[in-house]
């Protein structure tokens, strides 16, 4: 095609395109001009703009400020435990009345007309089932209400904030920050604690996390803490702070419990587990709307009842020894006096007694058995002519409980510190020690991480008695 036919085939195309095409050509090229300078450059009114912060940097301020991350981190948490203490009173009491008062008393009469022998009926029923029963009833609610809440404040993206505001003391002791994370699922039940380790990676750090976690008071310390804080620690108060001062006592042995876990952490870093701290990369995810039914119904199979299983294998074989410690005569006296006689002298020097050695000693399966053991002992070795039976664990109000103790079994202020003091820092339950092994594969981390509990234990209800009884 010639020159002369295209510029005519131009200049006629361009009559039938409208008057404007031109400036809507130029406006074009201006238009994605200013939308490239828009990108690159900033202006005063988008300057002001970028400085508004957004949810996540407000929530991130707040939770992770070096003294207001730790106030909101105390304050939420005691609301945690507030509420599942609290929460499971009714149902723990509804449990209690089915199982223990109701349940115990049908399986008792059954065996009764089946004529079965008493010594089955009370070896099956008075000392296995009631147990069981006891450690269903006191450990299920809790777990029930504070692993769930646990896992919504995981999905809701707060946990990480924890370790990240923890990891600086944590790190100090020469620890990993996610050992915070294990502590804290340690208060709903230490088992529980040091199944969680595993998300730390550095095998050094995670036996750390390990031997430590009994340091967070579990659901079955809880009662003990809470009836000594109740009947002894309260009662130094007038009336209208009584509460407040328990509280406060329970309070102090839970704040204690932490100082011991980063104290112990520092001694194993510096000897036993000695290393470097591996560096720690925390990004702290975006907050997100927690799955609540997926996340109810992950925490009651994978954790709630795994745990309640293992408790209850161990709960049956203790209450069987506990009925047969107060049944079965050795020279016309239970077995249950004569180890008692023999435990007094170490109970003295620790500022307790045999009663609650002893307690102590059949209750490694389940500390939810503890006091219930302390108060049929109490009765029936100083107390003869109660109406309590022989083996057969009791439940008081903290009233009846603090007659019962004092009144009967002598109690004094030093006991119920020092009560305190062993609740806090003694061996881990069995259900525990079982845990450790099996997530250690070790018997020698096993054996470190029950003895050096309980020798911390010793040697601190041994000093505080002799500077009390000093002073």
């Amino acid at each position: 095609m010639s020159r002369v036919p295209i510029l005519d085939t131009a200049d006629r195309l361009r009559q039938t395109m409208p008057e404007d095409f031109g400036d809507g050509v130029l406006t074009s090229i201006f238009d994605d001009a200013a939308r490239i300078a828009r990108g690159s450059v900033s202006s005063p009114t988008d300057l002001a703009a970028s400085r508004r912060p957004s949810l996540d940097q407000v929530l991130d301020r707040a939770l992770t400020h070096r003294v207001w991350g730790f106030l909101v981190m105390g304050a939420l948490f005691f609301a945690v435990f507030w509420f599942t203490i609290a929460g499971a009173a009714l149902p723990s009491g509804l449990l209690y009345v089915v199982l223990v008062d109701g349940g115990h008393t049908v399986l008792r009469d059954g065996f009764e007309v089946l004529g079965a022998p008493w010594w089955i009926t009370g070896l099956l029923i008075d000392g296995v089932y009631l147990s069981t029963a006891w450690v269903v009833a006191v450990m299920l609610p809790p777990m029930a209400i504070f692993f769930p809440i646990f896992t919504l404040l995981e999905d809701f993206g707060y946990l990480p904030r924890v370790a990240f505001n923890l990891d600086r003391l944590f790190a100090g002791a020469g620890a990993h920050g996610k050992q915070s994370l294990t502590m804290m699922m340690g208060y709903g039940c230490n088992a529980a604690g040091v199944t969680a380790t595993r998300i730390i990676d550095s095998p050094r750090e995670r036996l750390i996390a390990v031997i430590t976690n009994n340091f967070s008071v579990c659901n079955g310390r809880w009662p003990t803490l809470i009836l000594m804080g109740t009947v002894f620690i309260g009662s130094l108060a007038p009336p209208a702070l009584a509460g407040v001062l328990a509280a406060g006592s329970v309070v102090l042995v839970a704040v204690l419990g932490i100082v011991t876990t980063l104290a112990v952490s520092w001694l194993l870093s510096h000897t036993l587990l000695r290393g470097e701290t591996s560096l720690y990369s925390l990004e702290l995810p975006p907050y997100r709307p927690p799955q609540v039914w997926r996340t109810i119904h992950t925490s009651l199979v994978d954790r709630t009842l795994k745990v309640l299983r293992r408790a209850l294998v161990m709960a049956a074989p203790a209450g069987a020894v506990v009925w047969l410690l107060g049944n079965v005569e050795v020279g016309g006296e239970q077995l249950a006096g004569h180890l008692v006689t023999g435990l007094d002298p170490v109970g003295w020097v620790l500022g307790i007694n045999g009663i609650i050695l002893l307690a102590y000693l059949v209750a490694i399966p389940a500390n939810e058995i503890v006091i219930p053991t302390v108060l049929m002992l109490t009765l029936t070795l100083n107390h003869p002519a109660s109406d309590a039976a022989a083996g057969v664990m009791l439940d008081m109000g903290d009233a009846e409980a603090g007659t019962v103790l004092v009144g009967v079994g002598g109690w004094t202020l030093l006991t119920a510190v020092n009560l305190m003091l062993f609740c806090l820092l003694h061996n881990p339950c069995s259900t525990t020690m079982l845990t450790i092994w099996r997530e250690t594969g070790s018997l020698k981390w096993t054996l470190i991480a029950t003895f050096l509990p309980l020798s911390l234990a010793c040697v601190t209800t041994a000093a505080t008695a002799a500077l009390w009884r000093y002073v």
